[in-house]
């Protein structure tokens, strides 16, 4: 009876969903120029500035004048290569909005996918990886 459900289950669900459940997932791709709303604090007060975040296929992250090497070992971890080790982040990824907390983050920190990648400067080398660095 068990092996009858099951048939019917898959005449009524269709071929793919035997597939849909023993295939792995396709990772998401982060990769692109990402803005974000950020507040600034001066003298002068406080303000909310837009700041550009460019994640790159090469494992290279450009923030300001700052490049580090990203990894992303899970869909909701990612990791940044900060001053020769990784600092590890909370990652939320739905469509072109992307979320991150934890790490070294006192709040998180929204970003929106405005466009592809922009190349880095052949003059700017990607950061090396911590775990191969001696």
């Amino acid at each position: 009876m068990r092996i009858r459900s099951f048939v019917l289950a898959l005449a009524v669900l269709g071929p793919g969903a035997l597939v849909a459940q023993t295939a792995p997932k396709p990772k998401a791709d982060i990769t692109g120029t990402w803005q974000a709303k950020v507040k600034e604090k001066s003298k002068e007060g406080s303000r909310t500035v837009m700041k550009e975040v460019v994640v790159r296929a090469d494992s290279s992250a450009s923030y300001e004048k700052e490049t580090v090497r990203w990894r992303w070992p899970a869909p909701t971890s990612l990791w940044l290569a900060l001053g020769g080790e990784w600092e590890k982040f909370k990652v939320d990824l739905k469509g072109d909005k992307l979320t991150l907390s934890e790490g070294d983050l006192q709040e998180p920190i929204s970003l929106k996918r405005v466009g592809p990648p922009k190349p880095r400067a052949a003059d700017v080398p990607v950061p090396p990886d911590p775990d191969t660095q001696q």
